[in-house]
């Protein structure tokens, strides 16, 4: 019972320096410090193959952005195949990844992304209550305020005011895209 506790821990161990390293950014993990710390006597050749094996499955998953139902099936069958996995080791990753999934997920999305994105907008609406023209009175604009960025970056903030011929034509074109993507998810 120890044994298999003391496995598991190890195998938990494992996983998590394998996503420090591939997915959290810290270079101090390596190969050679996981099969130090967590299995000390096992042989560098016996222990590269689970550390590949580990590594694939940590990759086949996040890739795949696997829910619990494609976790346990992909596992499943993990278990099935020659060289696989064994039962316990299938529920140890479950686990991991039933703790991780969120986190692993965000730091794919956040290294995948190639330009700024939008990080906060703000919008309000203002009326004019005085003009010197009389037809610009109770005339309406929209202030849109967004903070554009990266996280490694200092954002930059951008003011935009629409009249309401403005205002209309951009509803009108947001319309369209809304549209296009309903028309796009149909399909698939």
């Amino acid at each position: 019972m120890a044994d298999a506790e003391s496995s598991s821990k190890a195998l938990s161990g494992l996983l998590n320096g394998i996503a420090q390293s591939l997915y959290y950014g810290n270079t101090e993990i390596t190969e050679e410090l996981l099969r130090l710390e967590l299995y000390p006597g096992l042989p560098l050749d016996e222990f590269r193959p689970l550390y590949s094996k580990m590594q694939g499955i940590i990759k086949s998953i996040a890739s795949a952005d696997m829910d619990l139902n494609q976790i346990d099936a992909f596992l499943t069958a993990q278990t099935k195949k020659q060289g696989g996995i064994t039962v316990e080791q299938s529920l140890v990753i479950a686990k991991f990844w039933k703790n991780h999934k969120k986190k692993i997920r965000e730091s794919v999305i956040s290294h995948s992304r190639w330009e700024n994105t939008v990080k906060s907008l703000k919008w309000r609406i203002d009326l004019k209550s005085q003009s010197r023209n009389t037809d610009q009175v109770n005339s309406s604009a929209a202030i849109v305020e967004m903070e554009i960025g990266t996280n490694d970056k200092e954002s930059e903030f951008v003011c935009i005011e629409f009249n309401e011929a403005k205002m209309n034509e951009m509803l009108k074109k947001l319309s369209e895209v809304e549209e296009s993507l309903a028309a796009l998810t149909q399909i698939s």
